[in-house]
């Protein structure tokens, strides 16, 4: 009597299919999770809607005695390189949502190493490397929706609160290129934090660390205010905080704040748009391969 066998099934040994599968799992909890997405938009908005608009630096310019609607119009390009200080905090909050939802990309890996699913993956052929970039790569999708959305709500926001967001400046290729520079803050930052969370399995000692590094990256950037009015120590430590070349790169890209009209009116940027994109592609590049390393003696059962 002649047996049949069935085949058993082919094992697929790709690095990009155990890539795509790590990264899939991150983000299908995530968006089957929308209470999470709502909660990490909640900051970001109240700092637009509250702080945005009940700081309304152009009418406090026109109140100024003697100082007429095109003077107070000057001088609010030549502070904020824009139209508004919304529109310029819009821009920040951009790189505000990438940056906390960037310092909690260590989170999963601290979760996944305490409830046993690090072990498992570490027992299949995914290389070590792949399980990094896998978390690296959902923080970074993550942010960027986070940011998009961000951005919508900040227009529409601008259009009912009576401060308009200056949107001349938008078209596909300010967009997209503002878009390709809070990819690389994203992965950067997300390697950074990832990496931090390689042998942790203490959710305490990884809140500790969160919380050390992203009010100091923030604050000591030009999310919120222009570097010019900050105290001259202050000025140093923003030339080396990347988060602080994320939101130039936005500002000038989005609001055009390196025209020359912004510059005429006395609006520095902090770098030519090209250092903007170069610092940050290198600080994506060395942090995420510093992050692969790490995996390779870092990672065990």
């Amino acid at each position: 009597m002649e047996r049949s066998f069935r085949a058993a099934p082919k094992l697929n040994k790709s690095p990009l299919h155990g890539l795509w599968a790590l990264t899939n799992r991150d983000l299908v909890k995530w968006y089957k999770n929308p209470i999470q997405l709502i909660i990490s938009l909640v900051q970001p908005v109240v700092w637009l809607g509250l702080f945005g608009l009940a700081f309304n630096i152009g009418k406090i310019f026109t109140s100024l005695p003697g100082v007429t609607p095109a003077e107070a119009s000057a001088l609010n390009l030549g502070t904020f390189g824009t139209s508004s200080y919304f529109s310029y905090l819009a821009a920040g909050m951009l790189a505000f949502i990438i940056l906390f939802t960037a310092a909690f990309s260590g989170m999963s890996v601290v979760w996944d190493r305490r409830f046993g699913f690090m072990n498992k993956a570490l027992s299949t052929p995914v290389g070590r490397g792949a399980i990094v970039v896998a978390k690296i790569a959902q923080s970074t999708v993550r942010s960027l929706i986070q940011a998009a959305i961000v951005l919508v709500i900040a227009v529409v926001l601008g259009s009912v609160g009576g401060v308009q967001m200056d949107t001349s400046h938008f078209s596909v290729l300010t967009i997209g290129g503002s878009f390709v520079i809070l990819f690389l803050m994203s992965f950067g930052l997300s390697s950074l934090f990832v990496m931090l969370a390689l042998r942790s399995s203490d959710w305490q000692t990884q809140m500790a660390i969160i919380n050390l590094l992203n009010l100091p990256l923030l604050f000591a950037s030009n999310a919120m205010l222009p570097v010019a009015i900050m105290p001259s120590w202050l000025q140093s430590v923003v030339k080396y905080n990347p988060v602080s070349y994320a939101v130039d790169g936005v500002r000038q890209m989005l609001l055009g704040s390196g025209s020359a009209s912004a510059a005429a009116a006395g609006y520095h940027v902090l770098a030519p748009l090209w250092v903007d994109f170069s610092v940050l592609a290198g600080f994506a590049l060395v942090l995420s391969a510093l992050g692969i390393v790490l995996s390779w003696r870092l990672l065990s059962n």
